[in-house]
Formats: structure tokens, sequence, C-alpha cells
């Protein structure tokens, strides 16, 4: 998932809201429409929570589709617009289109769950081997803290042997934190911090709310998605990848510039 915010929906363990209405049932992108490198932002693109042709989103209706969707707080809302209308080029823009997020280091960054780094190709599409890599992490039905925190990991670290080009700023590694934060908060049980595996892929893999997912009643705040990231910072080990890992992915990257001795990550 890349960008600040969103990965979004499925299996929540808190008490269902809603069902979505028929306005909001899914479907899949047509010509002309354009999709970019967040799997949230296009689930809600592709069930008409925000514009279905991905274009021209403004302030109101990107807070209008993350209440309705997902109960987030507009504070949320107002904070991912922020970032995301730098990535428009246009002079005093005031909307984005999801394609514009595809602008690499900007909210987009290298070490992606799902997307290969924009060095070796389009950012915006799942790529099947990339996401499989994440979940070889996942062993079990349900993944837990730990295992979130470590795919979230060893995928960067991956990046960052193998691609000559990797960067990873503060904010980016911050952002790739919420990420993480988000799908644990509204895929899945959102004390004990766990989701099911099978929730994941059905969301990653065809970016669309998964079967018999409802809208939480419970707010999603801006604080508790920082605690969340906290606890998946805290859940991060000191250890790098394993011995098959460093085996498989040799050093061709930046590996000597070790992102895991900075404290801001």
């Amino acid at each position: 998932m890349k960008t600040f915010l969103l990965a979004v929906s499925a299996a929540m363990v808190a008490t269902p809201a809603r069902a979505h209405s028929s306005a909001n049932e899914w479907s899949p992108p047509g010509p002309g429409d354009v999709r970019g490198p967040c799997p949230g932002l296009n689930t809600l693109a592709n069930h008409g929570f925000l514009p279905r042709d991905g274009l021209d989103i403004d302030a109101d209706t990107l807070s209008s589709a993350l209440m309705k969707s997902l109960n987030a707080e507009p504070l949320l809302a107002d904070l991912f617009f922020a970032g995301a209308i730098t990535t428009n080029p246009a002079p005093n823009a005031t909307t984005f289109s999801l394609s514009d997020l595809t602008h690499h280091n900007i909210l987009e960054h290298d070490g992606s769950l799902s997307r290969q780094d924009a060095h070796y190709g389009r950012p915006d599409l799942l790529d099947p081997t990339v996401f499989a890599k994440t979940l070889s992490h996942f062993p079990d039905p349900v993944v837990n803290l730990t295992q979130a925190a470590w795919a979230r990991r060893a995928r960067i670290e991956m990046s960052n042997r193998t691609n000559p080009e990797f960067a990873l700023s503060a904010i980016a590694n911050r952002n790739s934190l919420l990420e993480t934060a988000i799908y644990l908060i509204v895929f899945g049980d959102r004390d004990a911090a766990s989701v099911p595996k099978e929730t994941l892929v059905y969301f990653f893999e065809n970016e669309r709310f998964p079967p018999g997912w409802e809208r939480a009643e419970k707010a999603i705040t801006l604080d508790e998605l920082q605690q969340m990231a906290g606890r998946v910072a805290n859940a991060t080990t000191s250890e790098s990848v394993s011995p098959q890992d460093e085996d498989k992915y040799p050093v061709t990257g930046h590996a000597e510039h070790d992102w895991m001795d900075r404290d801001d990550l």
C-alpha cells in the first residue's frame, strides 16, 4: 500500500453498522478511469465512494468518502488531502487524481507491501511477486501484530538491498507505518491488532471490500491511528532479514546506508 493513509476494508470485529447501498456496489475501473498506488483509495473509487473515474478529488469529496465508507474522522481526511494535493503538478491545485499519487517519493514510496519500486516499473499496479513476498511472512490464518511489523520491515529491507535507487525518507517511513496500522484497524481486531489473512488477500488482490464487510460504528480517529502505528514500530524487531532472504536478495542497492539505524524509522 503506498501513500499516507489508507489500505482499507473488511471483516471488522467491531459491531457492524450498515451495509453498502446499491450505489456503492463494486465495479472495476473502465476505459478512461485512473487508479493509483493506494489500494484503499482505489477500493473507494471502485465502490463509488470516490468518483469512479478517480479524477479531480477535492477535500470535501475525500472527507465524505472516508466518513461514509470507513467512519474515519474528518481530521484524517484533512491530513491526507494536505499530502495528496502536493502530488498534483498544476499550480494552485485544489484537487488531485488517483494517478497523481504515483509521483515517486511524495506519498508513493519504495518498499511497498504490494507494489514494485518505481525504479522497476509502474508502482500503481499490484505486483504478484512483491505481494507473495509479503504473504510469506503470514504463515497463520490470522496475521498478528508481530507478523505485520515483520512483513513491513522485511519488504523495506529487500528493497534497500536490491534497488539501486532505493530511498525512504522519514515521512515516507511514517506513511508506511500508518499504512500497516490502517489495515490492522479497518480489517480486523482493533484491540488485538490482528487481521484474518484471507481478508487481506481478498482486499489487496481485488481492491474491493470483502464479502460481509460492514462499516464500523466506532469512528477511526487520528489518535487511534497514531497509537497503532506506534505499536507497529515497537513490534518491529532489531533483527534484519533472515539468512535465506539475504541469500535470495544479494546486496545490489543501498544496504550500506542502513535505514534501520535511524531513530526516526
